[in-house]
């Protein structure tokens, strides 16, 4: 594949005619919807060119709520090694709470195309929020800790599932060690029944980064609990924070840099962002909050508001900024470019391969980019 960057007065067409390719083909990769219409500045993927050389295997993960459109998730299962279904909480008692909407269906969907599906284990209180208490309270309860892992070694063997994902944010410091025995004892259960354990990380820079997302997550001793990692390696540009980018290239490679000091590179998943936010400027901290877009979606609003999409070689991400209504708006997002340039740190730090948060919006470029440079297996 190409990446073709939209110049003033280029349409689909005269792109097709350049590559030689046709219309239908070049907006089908890129969700093109007809008229056509393109913004300056719009990377456009385009087929082309020869395979690469030393292509080599990677895997490819995506979360998915229980509701995702069925179409979605069709389109995207094809590129999947694992499925991961978001979510099962649990109780201090140890039980499991099931996601609202039964997941059965996509358990059946996954199944059919030979991808894994994997369990993703959080622990959301009635607010459906994290909660460290609750955290806590299983952790240090050894018996309701030993009822969940047997709840899920049985579930996970009742429904299909691989493996699980455990998914806990803002655990306490102190909690740190009692959380990495958990992972571990979690691990030998389900390894036991010939299934894997993954961890979600927090994007630390270094073993005694303050904050707590970070001070309740031991790389080194979560990279030996588990069988593999995700470095949950976006949100620098979030829903409360001021406008940039989501996953800047320049702080996920630091990222990746710590965890390598401290967990072997065949464990480590790259975390993806498959989305982009829409902020209101001038951005007033406790007031302002973000619009959480898709990647189409954010061309189609450049498109709107005859916005040019710039692209920032530092963070190797795209962005652009409109006037509706009298307010400023500052948009960023993913494209074919940021996914490549993200994609790229597998082969340079021989990284196992990607999880992508979230599916539930389909960016088929996306997955075009990463089996162009990658065998998903």
């Amino acid at each position: 594949m190409l990446i073709y960057l939209v110049e003033p007065g280029d349409t689909i067409d005269s792109i097709a005619n350049i590559y030689g390719g046709n219309v239908e083909e070049i907006s089908y990769i890129n969700q093109i919807p007809y008229p056509y219409k393109l913004a300056v500045g719009q990377a456009v993927l385009v087929p082309g060119g020869e395979e690469r050389e030393n292509k080599r295997t990677a895997t490819a993960s995506g979360y998915a709520y229980p509701f995702i459109s069925p179409w979605v998730l069709q389109q995207t299962l094809p590129y999947l090694t694992n499925l991961l279904i978001f979510s099962y909480g649990f109780t201090t008692q140890g039980d499991l709470v099931p996601p609202t909407v039964s997941e059965d269906w996509m358990l059946l969907e996954a199944a059919e195309v030979g991808v894994t599906s994997v369990l993703v284990l959080t622990p959301f209180g009635e607010d459906g929020l994290f909660n460290n208490q609750l955290i806590h309270a299983i952790l240090r309860d050894t018996e309701a800790k030993n009822h969940l892992i047997q709840q899920l070694q049985d579930l996970t063997n009742e429904k299909g599932y691989g493996g699980v994902d455990v998914d806990f944010e803002y655990i306490l410091a102190e909690d740190r060690d009692l959380f990495t025995e958990f992972v571990a004892e979690l691990r030998a259960s389900m390894n036991q029944q010939g299934k894997s354990v993954s961890v979600a990380l927090a994007p630390k820079t270094s073993a005694d980064q303050m904050g707590l997302l970070y001070e309740g997550k031991d790389y080194r001793g979560l990279g030996e609990a588990a069988d593999e990692v995700l470095l949950m390696t976006y949100e620098w540009g979030y829903t409360y924070g001021p406008a940039m980018a989501v996953s800047p290239l320049n702080k996920v490679r630091q990222v990746v840099e710590y965890a390598l000091t401290e967990i072997p590179s065949e464990k480590i998943n790259l975390g993806i962002s498959n989305y982009g936010y829409d902020w209101t400027l001038p951005y007033v901290r406790g007031e302002s909050k973000a619009v959480t877009i898709g990647n189409i979606e954010a061309v189609q609003i450049a498109i709107q508001n005859d916005a040019v999409i710039q692209f920032d070689t530092t963070a190797q991400s795209p962005f652009f900024t409109y006037t509706q209504e009298g307010r400023q708006h500052e948009v960023w997002f993913e494209d074919a470019r940021s996914m490549q340039a993200k994609f790229e740190l597998l082969t340079e730090y021989d990284l196992k391969g990607i999880g992508v948060w979230q599916i539930m919006r389909l960016f088929r470029p996306m997955w075009f980019v990463y089996a162009d440079m990658y065998y998903i297996i």
